[in-house]
């Protein structure tokens, strides 16, 4: 097994798995329960497996799962984005962890809302995108807090008129 499928596997379950509760914790799995596909995906783990925490290993079985139903472009796909992962400084890691953990924590409505309006970001023309990442960054932080005041006025209003 490549040490690519290793990284992608980090990431993945890193990114990708949310934190179990602790009522829900699993019980540790044998390497040898493993099918032989997981084995295989899995095989940088097997030295270390029974040492690894129950969660973590379902976590990674999980990423494994995920992997196996990739196709070839999107396992290139992954590994290209772990690499640039990898090549974050630490301090960029850490404001992403971060910002995933508060997405998290939004309700199935505020994450919906923040793809719809990541959607709507990436499909605009790369200049306007420019200009706005640009306004957005020469704001001050109150000029900023007000910005999202007024959205979240804008969406109270929103969801008034269309509530249920």
């Amino acid at each position: 097994m490549s040490k690519h499928v290793y990284m992608v596997l980090m990431l993945l379950t890193a990114l990708v798995s949310t934190p179990l509760l602790a009522a829900d914790t699993p019980e540790p799995t044998p390497w040898t329960a493993l099918s032989p596909a997981d084995q295989a995906i899995l095989k940088p783990f097997q030295k270390r497996w029974d040492t690894l925490k129950p969660e973590r290993q379902q976590h990674l079985q999980q990423g494994a799962e995920r992997w196996k139903k990739m196709t070839p472009e999107q396992r290139r796909h992954a590994r290209e984005r772990f690499r640039r992962w990898q090549s974050l400084p630490p301090e960029r890691k850490a404001r992403i962890r971060e910002r995933h953990e508060r997405f998290l924590a939004m309700t199935p409505e505020q994450r919906e809302r923040v793809r719809k309006r990541y959607q709507w970001f990436k499909n605009l023309p790369p200049e306007r995108r420019a200009a706005l990442r640009e306004k957005w960054k020469n704001m001050t932080p109150a000029q900023r807090e007000a910005f999202r005041e007024r959205r979240r006025e804008r969406m109270e209003r929103q969801s008034r008129r269309h509530g249920p």
